[in-house]
């Protein structure tokens, strides 16, 4: 949401409840919170729940030197308060922070705050989940069984996967392929699936982002999308039959492109959406154009989630370098989100209730 859009907000539009989970508290996850929130205008739209405890974030907000973060401790997230920026304690005890180290104890508060909050979402305390980075590396040492958030929030849905989407304004790239060994690619990469893959991205362009008919880039799998079975026969016998499957059931989608010269010659201005076959294909161009301001999106879900697209970023931890315009982003992406799928659901509903709907019973019918 830029300036203009922000601007024309109705001041008295109810805030969106946004749970916000802390991610690894060795890395910059509190850092981007706390620069995120030290602008008071923020509070006009969203009522922030932050999931972790007011030591932690005290402790990161000390080693920042930040004057401007202003937050209150409450014990539900029932007790949140609009205006205000609110701390749910998920641990009492005092946690041994060590910016910038992978630890163990690291990824067990950042799971601990996680649960909590996805928790609060399925109870409907919270409207939206926005995470801060974890390490994969020292969450899934906490028993985390997960490759990330994503397959995490799939599976507490109940579905087999979700589609990671990441979003920079008018920019959204997802994958058929998410967090697999490159090995894999070709092997997972089938007709099926690129076919349910195109059909949730577009239906979550359309009840998410509100595109009537978006329109949806595919990419190829080899260099140069296989140059006509050249280098790579995916191209022929996969993903060409999976885009003439999806226009015939009603989806626009076009390709298959190769990655390099989509991305390159801005062709994807062109489109509502790309789908790319896997990881890095998508991210290394989304990323290029949109490393500041991106956000990681999981669509197909009955949830709202999103998340910076940077990593937990040890290296800087605790240094007050970290930017938080990719954490605003992905709050101001949850709320969007959250409203468009609001406005569509009261569009469509009946408008006439079952009352009133007897009245109109046998009106119209000619008497005899």
């Amino acid at each position: 949401m830029d300036k203009k859009e922000k601007e024309k907000i109705p001041s008295g539009r109810k805030p969106v409840r946004v749970g916000i989970s802390l991610g690894d508290t060795n890395g910059i996850g509190p850092e981007v919170i706390i620069k995120a929130f030290s602008d008071n205008k923020m509070l006009a739209e969203c009522t922030p729940i932050i999931y972790g405890s007011t030591k932690t974030m005290s402790y990161h907000k000390k080693a920042i030197n930040d004057n401007f973060f202003v937050y209150q401790r409450v014990e539900d997230a029932n007790n949140a308060k609009d205006r205000k920026v609110n701390i749910v304690s998920c641990w009492s005890e005092v946690v041994k922070i060590e910016l910038g180290k992978p630890t163990e104890t690291g990824g067990k508060y950042a799971f601990q705050s996680l649960k909590h909050a996805t928790e609060d979402l399925a109870a409907g305390k919270i409207d939206v989940l926005v995470t801060a980075p974890i390490s994969k590396e020292t969450i899934q040492k906490a028993g985390f069984e997960f490759p990330g958030h994503t397959e995490y929030l799939a599976d507490m849905a109940g579905q087999v996967e979700a589609l990671m989407t990441m979003v920079s304004g008018d920019l959204r790239v997802a994958l058929v392929t998410s967090h697999i060994p490159l090995k894999e690619v070709p092997a997972a990469v089938t007709k099926e699936k690129i076919v349910q893959k195109l059909k949730a991205f577009s239906q979550s362009l359309e009840k998410d982002f509100g595109i009537i008919k978006p329109k949806i880039a595919v990419l190829g799998l080899n260099p140069h999308a296989g140059e006509q079975g050249k280098i790579g026969e995916e191209e022929i016998e996969t993903i060409h039959p999976a885009i003439a499957q999806a226009k015939a059931e009603g989806i626009m989608a076009f390709g298959s492109f190769p990655a390099d010269g989509f991305f390159g010659s801005n062709q994807y201005n062109q489109y509502d959406g790309v789908l790319a076959m896997y990881h890095d294909q998508g991210l290394t161009g989304f990323k290029a154009l949109a490393f500041e301001d991106g956000v990681n999106f999981t669509a197909g879900l009955p949830i709202v989630r999103t998340s910076p697209d940077h990593g937990t970023a040890f290296d800087i931890a605790g240094q007050g370098k970290a930017n938080a315009q990719s954490m605003r982003s992905a709050i101001y992406l949850a709320m969007d989100v959250f409203r468009t799928r609001q406005f569509i659901k009261e569009a469509n509903a009946d408008p006439l209730p079952i009352s009133e709907k007897k009245q109109y019973k046998g009106k119209g019918k000619r008497e005899e």
